[in-house]
């Protein structure tokens, strides 16, 4: 069906302006953080006289703001790892292997994903007292390590292989690890990409952990650094602003050269068989 020119405007102009209100927010931070401070209350959103220079005041300003940085994609960086691991161990499981109960201990695992995040983050921290990991990257990652919602994407995957693969592996003398490390994980490729970005993006800017197992100001992340624009600075916010414009590097690399494997891998994920 061929659309009219006025129909064709219609959905172009709202497709327009829906972006335009998505974008708001991020050029609005943009521009703030090329304001001086006494123009960030104006509401005109270009600054007047342009000040880059809040960009090396951040460095100047908070001392360790490398640091943060550095603490962000190392935590980060593990924690992706270690989930792809776990989570794609546990889909193989689930998925490839058969063994009494499989499918019910599935269902109860999967039921940990309606429990929220800040029900179990008191255990969690007690445990994590317990074992004298506060204040550590070990605190930071062995919790966030472990995925329900990433078991349960990659045994989708895992699922839509052909199961013919590992009859003939095995008859060819291949153990299960083989099967698992040579034949299931290469083929599960867009799914562990896909996981891989999420996990990255959700753990890289995550406040509320760190938030209560840091205490000094080396150990920081990035998501903690930039409220001390907010506090110890007495209210900076442009320098806030061009804190977080750099914070954002790192992510928009990652969503920007793999693009094209998240695209493919939700859609793969989508259909089992």
């Amino acid at each position: 069906m061929k659309l009219k020119t006025w129909q064709l405007v219609l959905i172009y102009g709202t497709l327009t302006l829906i972006s335009l209100s998505t974008l708001m927010p991020f050029l609005w931070m943009v521009l703030t953080s090329f304001k001086p401070l006494e123009e960030v209350t104006n509401i005109t959103p270009v600054p007047v006289k342009p000040h880059p220079q809040n960009y090396l005041e951040v460095s100047d300003q908070a001392r360790y703001f490398g640091r943060y940085y550095l603490n962000s994609l190392f935590v980060a960086s593990w924690v992706t790892f270690l989930t792809i691991l776990t989570s794609s161990m546990a889909a193989f499981a689930f998925a490839r292997l058969r063994w009494p109960g499989r499918n019910q201990v599935f269902t109860l695992y999967l039921a940990t994903m309606m429990i929220p995040g800040v029900v179990t983050m008191i255990p969690n921290f007690a445990v994590m007292v317990q074992l004298r990991l506060l204040d550590s990257y070990q605190g930071l990652i062995i919790p966030a390590s472990f995925s329900a919602f990433g078991t349960f994407m990659l045994r989708q995957f895992m699922l839509g292989i052909p199961k013919a693969l590992d009859e003939a592996s095995i008859i060819d003398g291949a153990g299960a690890w083989r099967v698992f490390f040579d034949v299931i994980m290469p083929l599960a490729r867009p799914g562990i990409i896909t996981l891989a970005i999420f996990t990255f993006l959700g753990n890289y800017g995550n406040l509320f952990w760190p938030l209560i197992m840091i205490k000094s100001e080396s150990m920081r992340t990035l998501p903690i650094g930039l409220l001390a624009f907010d506090s110890s600075y007495n209210k900076a916010t442009h320098l806030m602003m061009a804190a977080a414009v750099m914070s954002l590097v790192p992510p928009m690399l990652l969503f920007i050269v793999s693009q094209k494997y998240l695209v493919k891998g939700i859609q793969l994920g989508a259909v089992k068989g």
